[in-house]
């Protein structure tokens, strides 16, 4: 958990500029939501709620989750990162909303069960954009391949989520803008462990992941 913490915040300077503007990118995209969830508080309506903000979730911000995680990845591992990497979820967009839609069913499913088996759900399955988007892997396998590739990493992961809590809470005591800081930092961090695990299975079984 460390060194993925250690190498994420390494990663995270070198690559500043590209991750910030990322960053930017998906706010951006994520923007029109609030402005439906204003738009509902205003009393348009759940049911506008629905038809307006839910297809834009599933269809366009859900995945663009998934290219964020990659350009992280490629900034994790320190290749050539570009801006336009977070699009190339959708060179497989179909299965990257299939594999968020998926996800949330079992986690959700995990959460009603006294919530622990929801967040043993999400950590098994934290692999699945990673998997999506650069192994090009359909929904169904990715969601397979995450549960076995977190086998015996899934106690780590959950730790690299319960770090985030006192990073974010410290990212926004400073000023409010260290979040952003704080969330790139987090996501490196994952995106290391990613990395760390695929190389440790090639090594052993010299079959590569993906």
């Amino acid at each position: 958990m460390g060194a993925c913490y250690r190498n994420g915040w390494q990663k995270l300077w070198k690559y500043i500029l590209e991750l910030l503007l990322i960053t930017i990118i998906s706010f951006l995209i994520y923007l029109p939501i609030y402005a439906f969830s204003v738009a509902r508080k205003g009393g348009i309506g759940a049911i506008f709620f629905i038809i307006l903000a839910l297809p834009y979730v599933i269809l366009l911000a859900w995945p663009i989750e998934y290219g964020v995680s990659f350009a992280y990845l490629k900034a994790a591992r320190g290749d050539n990162l570009k801006v336009k990497d977070m699009f190339d979820v959708f060179q497989n967009w179909l299965n990257a909303i299939l594999a968020n839609l998926l996800v949330a069913v079992i986690v959700g499913i995990g959460v009603v069960f006294l919530i622990v088996p929801g967040i043993i759900f999400a950590c098994k399955l934290a692999f699945v954009p990673y998997l999506v988007v650069e192994g090009k892997m359909e929904a169904i396998e990715a969601v397979k391949a995450s549960w076995e590739m977190t086998r015996g990493y899934a106690g780590r992961i959950f730790l690299i989520g319960l770090l985030a809590i006192p990073i974010s809470i410290a990212g926004l005591l400073c000023f409010g803008v260290g979040i952003i800081v704080a969330n790139m930092w987090i996501g490196l961090a994952s995106a290391s462990l990613y990395h760390a695990v695929v190389m440790t299975k090639e090594t052993s079984e010299n079959v590569p992941i993906g």
